[in-house]
């Protein structure tokens, strides 16, 4: 066991290429959450199952998605054997991914019709399986890879880098590769992206493996004694009573809600492609905003490893805060189509500065969530004496999948009370006031509400630095004791 000692304090601590190794299995599960953003060409395209369905069975999937998390949760926290609490899932959850991505992709189109959309529901909730599997030991196996409050945050930096760089880069690669290459979403793209995908994902998953291979042991759950007994009812109980964890659920998930708007198809047409009338623009914008925000990222660390996440992550909701109320007034003021590459004066380049502060300070809260669950985690280990991280770690994607699954009915509720009953806005259509209110209530009012909202809410959570110092104290001197007795 590798121990640091600060303030007499012993910490669990993990080599830095170990957190580097584990924080590939989240970037093993986004890879398939990355082709699978493109399935609905494959279901109406290939497949020929009508659109409107397929958009159905998409938001039930994410769905039973938040529904399967509990369960795989409450499954990881029973079990402890030769291979460990937390390889198994990873291993067993990326076979599942592999395995359905190949049936699906051939096999649902050479089926007679009639049995086509039944079998592509059916594939893609055993899909959901698998990804659950592999994605609830993201957060719970945080626990056990380090308890160093300087370590922890760490995890964040080598996660917004992987995961920068495969949906900036995997999208880069199929709009100016692929589709260039064949021509169009059709099998042969479809194969091309998804051999690649399943072979990134199986080396990610086992460098993750070997990463967390020497903390999945039974000396670095809790307070290393025998698996705690808990019954599937007790997620209420651990909701209720553990307010750190309400707290940062509330806190994070109405950030998230309200992000997942801004991030919104439709609200990207409306903002780049009606607002400002030039949705090409939207692409050059992530391509320009890609070294701020990871250097906003790196800073974000830097801070939480200095002052706690706690603090880091109020320091960059205010930030945040700000730039949105900024681009409020902005966008009152400016004719939004005074923004534009050719045009690169002042309002063009506030726009880039305040859009590339929102973006990346109000991504912090969501990037430093991770290892906060693990603190939440020791934090019900000090009070309870249960090591529950899985289900700690699931319930929280369980309330935050409910709860961001509302963003595309919030949007088209809100484009239908403008006269958008029948069609979501393009970018032949044109501005008018009604339209131009509802697109900065969408991508700006409702997010710097939502940073208020989070930003009262975590200035009461308990888990400062101060008192993770204390809460690891306390654990080290429970097994102390317990080793003794």
């Amino acid at each position: 066991m590798a121990t640091s000692g600060v303030n007499n304090q012993q910490y669990n601590k993990a080599k830095l290429w170990e957190i580097g190794f584990f924080a590939l299995n989240n970037t093993a599960t986004n890879l398939y959450m990355f082709i699978l953003a493109f399935v609905s060409y494959y279901a109406a395209g290939v497949a020929g199952i009508a659109v409107v369905v397929v958009s159905t069975i998409l938001m039930s999937m994410r769905i039973w998605d938040g529904v399967t998390d509990p369960i795989i949760g409450f499954l990881v926290d029973k079990t402890e054997g030769k291979f460990g609490k937390f390889r198994p899932y990873m291993v067993i959850g990326n076979i599942i991914l592999a395995a359905t991505i190949l049936v699906l992709y051939n096999v649902t189109h050479l089926l007679p019709e009639s049995f086509r959309l039944l079998f592509f529901i059916a594939i893609y909730a055993i899909h959901i399986i698998g990804y659950t599997c592999q994605t609830s030991v993201t957060k719970a196996a945080q626990t056990v890879l380090t308890n160093d409050p300087k370590q922890r945050p760490l995890f964040a930096i080598f996660d917004g880098i992987y995961n920068t760089l495969l949906f900036t880069g995997g999208q880069v690669y199929v709009a100016s590769y692929l589709i260039k290459k064949h021509g169009d979403f059709n099998m042969g793209l479809f194969t091309e992206l998804n051999t690649l995908a399943l072979i990134l994902s199986g080396v990610f998953t086992v460098l993750a493996v070997i990463g967390i291979s020497s903390k999945d042991k039974k000396e670095f759950f809790g307070l290393a004694e025998d698996t705690v007994k808990t019954k599937f009812s007790d997620f209420w109980p651990l909701l209720k009573g553990n307010k750190a964890l309400l707290k940062l659920i509330f806190a994070v998930t109405v950030d998230k809600l309200a992000f997942s708007l801004l991030r919104h198809s439709v609200v990207m047409v409306m903002l780049f492609g009606i607002l400002i009338g030039d949705y090409a623009l939207s692409g050059t914008v992530s391509m320009i905003t890609i070294v701020p925000t990871l250097l906003i990222t790196f800073w974000a660390v830097a801070k939480a490893r200095k002052t706690g996440m706690k603090k880091a992550f109020l320091f960059s909701t205010w930030i945040a805060l700000g730039s949105f109320v900024a681009l409020i007034a902005m966008f009152t003021l400016i004719d939004g189509s005074s923004i534009s590459m050719s045009n690169l004066g002042v309002t063009t380049i506030l726009f880039f500065v305040l859009y590339t502060m929102a973006m990346g300070f109000g991504g912090v809260p969501s990037t430093l969530v991770n290892p906060m669950i693990a603190d939440v985690s020791d934090y019900e280990t000090d009070k309870s004496g249960r090591y529950v991280p899985g289900m700690i770690g699931t319930l929280f994607s369980f309330i935050d999948k409910l709860i961001t699954s509302l963003a595309p009915a919030i949007v088209g509720f809100a484009v239908a009370l403008i006269g958008f009953k029948d069609a979501f806005p393009t970018v032949t259509d044109m501005l008018t006031p009604g339209l131009k209110l509802v697109t900065i209530i969408l991508a700006f009012v409702i997010p710097a509400v939502a940073l208020i909202i989070s930003g009262l809410t975590m200035s009461r959570y308990e888990l400062d630095d101060k008192k993770m110092a204390e809460i690891q104290e306390s654990i080290n001197a429970k097994k102390s004791k317990s080793k003794v007795a």
